[in-house]
Formats: C-alpha cells, sequence, structure tokens
C-alpha cells in the first residue's frame, strides 16, 4: 500500500474510532450550561488530549507488547472483541452514565478518556503501531492519525450549529452508523489475527 493510501485508510480508520459524532453528542449535553467560549476551550483541551494519548498508545504499542510477552496477532484478536463490543453499544443505543459536568473539568476525563479513547480504540492503536515497521508507514500512520484527531475535535467547536442542523435523532443514527463500521472494522482485525495465528507458523 503506497504512503498516500495508507494515510487515507488510517485517517477514515481512526475517525470512526473516535466515535466523533457520539462524543459530539455527550459534548452537547455536558456543556449546554456554558458559555460559548468555555465550550470552546473544553473542545481545545479534549482535542489536545486526544491527539497526546493517542499518539503515546500509538508509538508505545511495541515495547507494551515485549513487556508483556504478547504477541501482536493475540493482541489483535483480543482488542477486536473489545471494539466490537464497543460498536455494538453504539448501535443498541447503549450510553455511559454521565457525570456532572459542573463537578470540575471534563475535558480529559470523561470526554477524551473513556468516552473518545475506549478500551477499543486502545487497542486499535496498539495494534497499528505495532503493525507498522517501516519509516513511511509511521509517518502515513502519525498524518492520518493527527488530522483524523483535528477533524473529529474541529466537530465539538460547531457541535450546537450540528445538532440545530439535524437534530438529536440525526446524531443518533450517524452514532449508529459509525458502530457499524466499527463493527466491521473489529471483524477485520479479529480475522487478520485469527489467520497470522493460524498460518504463520
Amino acid at each position: 500500500m503506497s504512503p498516500e493510501n495508507s494515510f487515507v485508510a488510517v485517517l477514515i480508520k481512526i475517525f470512526f474510532l473516535l466515535t466523533p459524532f457520539f462524543i459530539l453528542s455527550m459534548f452537547v449535553a455536558m456543556t449546554q450550561h456554558m458559555s460559548r467560549s468555555q465550550r470552546n476551550a473544553v473542545a481545545a483541551k479534549t482535542m489536545l488530549a486526544n491527539l497526546v494519548i493517542c499518539l503515546l498508545l500509538y508509538f508505545f504499542g511495541v515495547p507494551l507488547f515485549y513487556f508483556l510477552g504478547i504477541t501482536l496477532d493475540a493482541f489483535r484478536i483480543g482488542a477486536g472483541i473489545i471494539l466490537f463490543f464497543t460498536a455494538y453499544d453504539l448501535i443498541s443505543g447503549k450510553t455511559p452514565a454521565m457525570p456532572d459536568a459542573e463537578e470540575g473539568d471534563i475535558s480529559v476525563v470523561p470526554l477524551s478518556i473513556p468516552f473518545t479513547i475506549g478500551p477499543g480504540t486502545i487497542g486499535a492503536l496498539l495494534v497499528m503501531g505495532g503493525s507498522a515497521t517501516t519509516v513511511s508507514e509511521k509517518m502515513a500512520d502519525v498524518s492520518g492519525i493527527a488530522v483524523a484527531v483535528l477533524l473529529a475535535g474541529s466537530m465539538l467547536f460547531v457541535g450546537n450549529w450540528i445538532e440545530h442542523a439535524i437534530g438529536k435523532k440525526g446524531l443518533n443514527i450517524l452514532s449508529k452508523l459509525t458502530g457499524l463500521m466499527l463493527a466491521a472494522l473489529a471483524s477485520q482485525i479479529i480475522f487478520t489475527g485469527i489467520k497470522n495465528f493460524l498460518f504463520s507458523k
């Protein structure tokens, strides 16, 4: 796969892994009492936190595999299963308990972790980091991750406008479509892990 195609593939994959429409609905609900400047500040901090966390997970995946003695394909299977459950929650409309936004800063916890970067996303990023072997692959991956995080984060700045434009029902429909994409991605990750485990020996 060429670096350009890899960049586009990573961009699309990470964008859906971040479940932007689900996070947008959570963001709107949790910041409705805030002023526009306060909402923008929360959006900026959440986007920065997402970028830093995603890159840390990507680059420290391989050392973590070595430290724990886990093969990449075993982790693929486990991460794919967790990601599938995340997709199921989105499709079924199950949402996590929402903390009181007035209790403190919500940008990192819970908006970044675990709402945006949950167990499924963490597993997928670790697998992606462990799969890249060349400098060009890593550059394409990092570029795709960064652009996807910035695109998903930019949606938060216009969250209220998007909600008014398509409504809560529209956001729910988009979240369910995201869940379908994640289910397909989870299946591919699982099948790749099983195939490599069975036929690489």
